[in-house]
């Protein structure tokens, strides 16, 4: 594969799932002690990623979850937000600003807080109440946390007896690191056809429901718009229309992404409208990704992971296609702002 260390993806993959048990037995012990909520506070693309877990909790448990911008709660007071609360904050370097901010201001509240980074001798890593460490970078991130977060959901439904399988659950998770790589593998041959229709088109509106949405708004912002410069409009395939479609015309390039759970007739409904205006239509499904021994349950949670782990293809192809290095940047942590 091209520019790809496996034993890499698999160490950081492992390593994901390798803090199960840590995780449940942290959860366990703030639920045990009288927490109340839970609250993922991310910032930037990492916040897109607790997005599935989030919407786990919201759907299938009764145990309160927020999802919030500590940009915005550093300015101000949540009356939800108490030394009840559990608070589980990802940061892939550790030294992201707001949330270093927000992890002063959650210190005076009182808060659990469980910090998730990629790097433990950063702020984030160092002063959380029960800091999760596994190295990471910008490729492989994207699985570690979402992974990591799916688990502090299945955690806080296991405890409150919410969920009947959870060892079945976490099992099939497990086995995630190498049935990923085979998916990476196999996806090879296309990533770079796939690359190319990227390449092609200076706009994409991008598209998803369920819990593949948090994968297309994290792909077409965090990776194309800011590693590549390429214009993208984001839209929730619920959204879609009500406003966007309205942009749909011939040439225009839509790129759809489908998984497995109950929402994927969103998708479908602009799979089935899109190719009427425009012959620039690309799907990405993760059902035509193979999984062993992986359940449909298990498949309907982590499709964003399988779209994640393919998408890793397409930019390495996409970055040599256009000369323009993932880790190159105009702005984002070079001047002031």
């Amino acid at each position: 594969m091209l520019n790809f260390d496996e034993p890499r993806f698999l160490r950081i993959q492992s390593g994901a799932v390798g803090l199960a048990e840590r995780i449940d037995n942290t959860i366990a012990s703030a639920l045990s002690a009288g927490a109340e909520n839970l609250y993922f506070l991310g910032t930037g693309g990492v916040a897109y990623l607790m997005q599935p877990a989030f919407q786990l909790l919201q759907r299938t448990s009764t145990f309160p979850t927020y999802i919030d911008y500590p940009a915005e709660l550093v300015l101000t007071d949540s009356e939800n937000l108490t030394k009840n609360s559990i608070v589980v904050m990802p940061s892939l370097s550790g030294t992201t600003k707001e949330s270093i901010a927000m992890l002063a201001k959650l210190k005076a509240i009182g808060a659990t807080v469980l910090t998730f980074v990629g790097h433990e001798e950063t702020p984030l890593g160092k002063e959380g109440d029960h800091v999760f460490v596994n190295f990471a970078a910008d490729d492989t991130s994207c699985e570690s946390f979402y992974l990591q977060s799916l688990l502090v959901a299945l955690s806080i439904m296991k405890f409150r007896k919410e969920i009947e399988n959870y060892d079945a659950v976490v099992s099939e998770l497990k086995l995630l690191p190498a049935l990923l790589l085979e998916v990476k593998r196999a996806f090879e041959p296309k990533a770079e056809e796939f690359a190319s229709r990227i390449a092609g088109s200076d706009y994409h509106i991008f598209t998803g429901g369920g819990n593949t949405w948090p994968a297309a708004l994290y792909y077409a912002t965090c990776i194309l718009e800011e590693m590549q410069w390429i214009r993208t409009r984001p839209v929730h395939a619920s959204d879609f229309f009500h406003g966007t479609l309205e942009l749909v015309e011939k040439g225009v390039s839509v790129v759809l992404f489908k998984g497995e759970d109950a929402f994927r007739p969103l998708a479908e409904r602009v799979e089935n409208f899109v190719p009427t205006y425009t012959d620039n239509l690309t799907v990405l499904d993760s059902k035509d990704f193979a999984l062993p021994e992986i359940s449909d349950e298990v498949r309907a949670l982590v499709s964003p992971i399988v779209l994640a782990t393919v998408l890793e293809r397409v930019s390495a192809h996409l970055e040599v296609m256009r000369n323009h290095p993932l880790v190159t940047r105009r702005y984002y942590k070079r001047v002031a702002y």
